[in-house]
């Protein structure tokens, strides 16, 4: 089952992990640093073309981003 809070702590670990800003995500994504923030803090999710955006930068499965597997 999907938890918000769950995906909120992986994208900002492999945010910083990939030594990004939220700025350097928010212009991949084409969205501003606060909706990043926002969705590292768990206030706001994203649409699915920036969802596959996200999986596809870090390399992550979707699943593994959703909290329904723990491996990338």
């Amino acid at each position: 089952m999907f938890q918000k809070d769950l995906f909120a702590q992986r994208l900002r670990a492999l945010r910083k992990g990939a030594g990004e800003k939220q700025e350097d995500l928010a212009e991949i994504l084409g969205v501003t640093a606060t909706q990043v923030s926002d969705m590292e803090q768990a206030k706001k999710t994203t649409t699915l073309e920036k969802f596959v955006l996200i999986c596809e930068h870090y390399r992550v499965s979707a699943d593994y981003l959703l909290g329904l597997r723990n491996e990338p």
